[in-house]
């Protein structure tokens, strides 16, 4: 999928410097989108717009702030279509094609670009690479509203949602090198005790020579510390402190 990008960049580059591009945007791009998504500011209440006859689409997670908007709307999309694994695959793809290319990560980001020209670009590119229709409908919707360049917040927090559905939960370790294979799988071991069965842990490595040492572990809402940095400020305070001699 990735090497269909590396394909149409060449085709968004003349749609850049085009100067022939269609001053309307197209309407059916806009049925389009009036069907899958609502305004960033209703799509709390996405669920409430569906037909009665539809079952109601719950997010299983709580997501706030714009991004998280827009994640849950492409959610409650794409659980419709029965498309969540196709949507979050594709959404991998656009973010892997941004990273391998400065010219199309430049594109996501600048907002001088005219709204037409972002929307013709990034059909094209959805064209071309065979998306789902959800996935081009949304991306239009974020290049028509100047939003492409959260695009990878949104990827995120969309894959946060997928795999809350799943039952997988993320754990991100950092570490000052990567964990051996074996302290990898007792780590991942522990922490697939403290949730119990029903749930599955995905592990992150993160590696970070900032800490020293030792490692930090994030796991859904908690942090535990265990670097030798943290460890160093910690007695820095201890040392610190008046000694109470009394005491």
């Amino acid at each position: 999928m990735a090497g269909r990008f590396r394909s149409t960049l060449p085709r968004l580059v003349n749609s850049l410097t085009s100067d022939s591009l269609s001053t309307h945007r197209s309407t059916v791009h806009r049925s389009l989108l009036c069907n899958n998504f609502t305004d960033p500011q209703q799509s709390r209440n996405f669920s409430s717009a569906s037909p009665s006859k539809e079952p109601k689409i719950k997010v299983p997670l709580a997501m706030f702030g714009g991004s998280g908007n827009y994640a849950s709307a492409l959610f409650i999309a794409a659980a419709k279509a029965k498309a969540l694994e196709k949507v979050e695959s594709e959404l991998l793809d656009l973010i892997a094609a941004t990273e391998k290319s400065p010219t199309f990560s430049q594109f996501m980001k600048d907002l001088a670009v005219p709204a037409d020209t972002r929307v013709k670009a990034v059909t094209e590119i959805c064209d071309q690479a065979k998306f789902s229709e959800v996935t081009k409908n949304f991306l239009v919707l974020l290049a028509d509203n100047g939003r492409l360049r959260h695009v990878d917040t949104i990827a995120k927090r969309f894959s946060d949602l997928t795999m809350a559905h799943r039952g997988e939960i993320k754990a991100v370790v950092t570490t000052v090198i990567p964990l051996p294979a074996e302290e990898e799988k007792e780590l991942k071991d522990t922490l697939q005790e403290i949730l119990g069965k029903g749930k599955k842990v995905n592990l992150e490595q993160k590696i970070d020579p900032s800490i020293l040492g030792g490692l930090v572990v994030e796991f859904g809402q908690k942090v535990f510390d265990m670097s030798i940095k943290t460890r160093a400020k910690q007695m820095e305070r201890f040392l610190r402190d008046p000694i109470n001699f009394d005491a």
